[in-house]
């Protein structure tokens, strides 16, 4: 029985740093190499994934964007795929009529884009902005008839609680919405995404087209928790939230230990 192993990415299988260590990556690769199915799951980009896991050269599907998309690591081809429909057009008037203007996600003429209108972006989305600069994605628009074009996967609200607090509250059954502090900036984040669109989801999704009949998961944060009731096997790293320890079959080494690669050294049947 084949099994498929998936990593949570931000305060799991990264350290601190922002970034996968050598050990992590030589023991991956080299894990991958002989035959074990391994993939991480994670709210990131494939660009951005891709930079902060340099040195993870081995040919993996990951699932990204919370599950919007699963990307082979190699090619950069989509695999699988969960988009909204023209609904989401409905969502984008309803958070902008709420003073709400959202990071959205698109691909528009084939090509994938991160749209935002700065004259009405928060501190916090032009912070986020900043961090991409010379992302290719990068597209600013002048008028919001702008951000309503491509075929649109996911939104990113950046900004006051009082205003996203209840949006959350409006969609959450609707939508896949995340609603959480972002782990490094500390700043108030409201993610929509179509309701197929979750980690567990893509999971599911990724472990039948494997033909994998085991899983074994990892994470850290209180949004891994699906993830981890799907599991036949689900480990907590030490620098997991209270909540997600008391639902995993074990807690390994924090992420700053490598705890993710030193149990997979040990443990993964290849």
């Amino acid at each position: 029985m084949k099994t498929l192993y998936v990593s949570d990415l931000d305060g799991t299988l990264l350290r601190s740093t922002e970034s996968t260590s050598d050990y992590t990556n030589r023991t991956i690769n080299t894990l991958v190499e002989k035959g074990m199915l391994f993939s991480y799951a994670t709210a990131r980009s494939y660009s951005t994934s891709a930079k902060v896991t340099r040195g993870l050269s081995a040919r993996i599907p990951l699932i990204v964007y919370n599950g919007a998309l699963v990307i082979d690591n190699a090619t950069g081809e989509i695999l699988l795929s969960n988009f909204f429909g023209d609904e989401a057009r409905d969502v984008l008037r309803d958070l902008i009529a709420h003073g709400v203007y959202p990071i959205v996600y698109t691909f528009a003429n084939g090509v994938e884009q991160f749209r935002y209108f700065p004259e009405h972006s928060t501190r916090g989305v032009m912070e986020f902005v900043a961090t991409r600069k010379g992302d290719r994605r990068d597209h600013p628009v002048q008028t919001e008839e702008e951000l309503f074009e491509g075929e649109i996967f996911y939104f990113a609200c950046i900004g006051d609680p009082d205003r996203l607090a209840p949006l959350y509250e409006k969609y959450r059954k609707q939508y896949h919405a995340v609603y959480q502090r972002d782990f490094y900036s500390g700043e108030q984040w409201l993610e929509l995404m179509p309701l197929a669109a979750s980690k567990s989801n893509a999971i599911r999704q990724l472990k039948e087209h494997l033909g994998c009949g085991r899983l074994v998961v990892f994470g850290d944060g209180k949004n891994d928790i699906d993830m981890f009731q799907l599991a036949d096997e689900s480990y907590a790293v030490e620098n997991a939230v209270d909540e997600l320890k008391a639902v995993a079959t074990g807690v390994i080494a924090s992420n700053d230990e490598d705890g993710v690669a030193k149990w997979l050294a040990e443990h993964a049947e290849i």
